[in-house]
């Protein structure tokens, strides 16, 4: 089964959103085209809570991208994005969601980040998305969303780890730092991502 998989195309990320990925509105009707060539669509939210540990206002003394240390890892501090029950969590407003099979919402644990669509940044709770694919007979799975070198990326090496077949939808996606991206891109390439446009999806 060919399966589409969204990642986080919600308002905050937007232009005008609390954290703005650049021209992240121009991937909405690349999306919306491709629609009909999947026999599978599932989404993504990222739906944090108002206390969530990654929002820099919740450490007294942080400001926005700082970085800290949690759960022994490294954590950016974020502005306060997508947080549950507001405008700026709800998908795009031109995103067509009738098709859309099933939502999947991470970042709803206070006490850890949730980059992925399959796993939080910890490895210590599972989305069960991954369960969820199988159980659909998922072959092939194509990413896109937001951001490109962050939740996609982080979605796609998880997706390979689970055995899909991944393919990186580039300009269906948009990246919060696109002058690190390329290096990004190489890694995917050398994971066994097939990096291609909407246009070249059958």
């Amino acid at each position: 089964m060919k399966t589409l998989l969204i990642i986080d195309v919600q308002n905050d990320f937007m232009p005008n959103g609390s954290l703005p990925v650049s021209k992240g509105d121009k991937i909405v009707p690349i999306i919306n085209k491709i629609l009909d060539k999947f026999d599978l669509i599932v989404a993504t939210q990222d739906w944090h809570p108002i206390n969530h540990v990654s929002f820099a206002k919740n450490h007294k003394g942080k400001s926005n991208f700082d970085e800290i240390e949690l759960h022994g890892k490294s954590q950016t501090l974020w502005p306060n994005h997508c947080v549950q029950n507001t405008k700026g969590s709800e998908f795009h407003p031109e995103l067509n969601t009738k098709n859309f099979e099933a939502i999947f919402r991470k970042g709803t644990d206070t006490k850890i980040d949730s980059y992925s669509a399959f796993f939080d940044n910890g490895y210590l709770k599972s989305t069960g998305l991954a369960g969820y694919l199988k159980e659909k007979g998922t072959s092939e799975l194509y990413l896109c969303g937001l951001a490109a070198d962050i939740c996609v990326y982080f979605s796609i090496r998880d997706a390979i780890k689970e055995g899909f077949n991944c393919f990186f939808i580039e300009d269906a996606s948009k990246a919060l730092d696109e002058e690190t991206f390329n290096t990004t891109k190489e890694e995917m390439i050398s994971m066994g991502i097939q990096v291609i446009t909407s246009e070249s999806i059958e």
